[in-house]
């Protein structure tokens, strides 16, 4: 039978096993005693950046022949950056990342259904006093996101909920995930910036207020044309020479109905062809795909 273990804490928790299979969570194992006897051994990326083990001791570490390692990490690397070094990765067999070329890829893509649910959801009214929402609460800034957004600031009004730049509070009892998609949906516009501008790292950031029914205004991916659900429905800030070229184009959509509504017409098509197929390679379990992966390397 195979055997995979974790290795280490994620965010300085233990390994939760909620959202592995049941019929599979036999497979799993958090005691480091197994070590010499697992088939693969998984490693989290970030907790090696700030806790022990570190990503030193993991290359120090002894690896048993033909164990398969595993690198584990939704975070970009820009943030991370031991996990290209070329002594790290000469450790690890398997990456399970947001990386479309990842052995085993693991994006913050909702699910289909999560999809199907947004499109049948009338778009929300746009009732808030500023066309434009910000939620931010990690401090995290390689790219450069909090000097953007004051620059935003100093152009046009904007919301922000989150815990960096926080200008306003929310308008009933914090629920989580589902207080912040329908505050957002009150905006005509969604400040969207990520953490870190990197090829393929498209997280929530981006996903949120398609799904919540406003406009990302996006600053992160190069590539995230690539994950758009339809044409037409974001804002890259890539695409204008400075914060007050944008700022001036989001005044120009606030005053443009006809122009605005044009940012939702995907929601009456179907998903793009291309958006669909990233749909389809994440419809399996992320560990059951892990899992398969793993065994079919065993069997050679």
């Amino acid at each position: 039978m195979t055997s995979i273990l974790f290795y280490n804490s994620v965010f300085d928790e233990p390994p939760s096993f909620q959202s592995i299979p049941p019929e599979l969570r036999s497979i799993f194992s958090v005691d480091k005693k197994l070590l010499n006897d697992s088939d693969a051994v998984v490693f989290h990326v970030p907790d090696l950046g700030f806790g022990k083990p570190n990503a030193n001791d993991i290359i120090a570490l002894e690896k048993k022949p033909g164990q398969l390692w595993v690198a584990w990490s939704m975070e970009s690397s820009v943030n991370y950056p031991f996990v290209d070094h070329p002594s790290f990765r000469a450790k690890m067999d398997l990456f399970m990342t947001y990386r479309r070329d990842a052995e085993v890829w693991l994006p913050y893509l909702p699910d289909k259904t999560q999809w199907d649910n947004a499109m049948m959801t009338h778009v929300p009214q746009k009732v808030a006093p500023s066309p434009l929402v910000m939620f931010q609460s990690d401090p995290i800034n390689r790219s450069h996101r909090l000097e953007f957004a004051k620059g935003m600031m100093e152009h046009i009004k904007v919301d922000s909920f989150g815990r960096v730049l926080r200008n306003a509070e929310l308008p009933f009892p914090d629920e989580g995930h589902l207080t912040k998609l329908r505050v957002v949906g009150n905006y005509k516009f969604c400040l969207s910036l990520e953490n870190a501008i990197e090829t393929d790292y498209v997280t929530e950031k981006f996903f949120d207020p398609l799904r919540a029914g406003t406009v990302p205004v996006y600053r992160g991916a190069p590539n995230v044309d690539l994950f758009a659900p339809g044409d037409e429905c974001f804002i890259d800030a890539s695409r204008f020479g400075s914060e007050r070229e944008l700022a001036d184009y989001l005044k120009y959509l606030d005053h443009d109905d006809a122009a605005y509504a044009r940012f939702f017409a995907w929601r009456q098509k179907p998903l793009r062809a291309s958006f669909q197929k990233l749909l389809d390679k994440v419809n399996t379990n992320l560990f059951e795909r892990l899992v398969r992966l793993v065994e079919k390397r065993r069997l050679g």
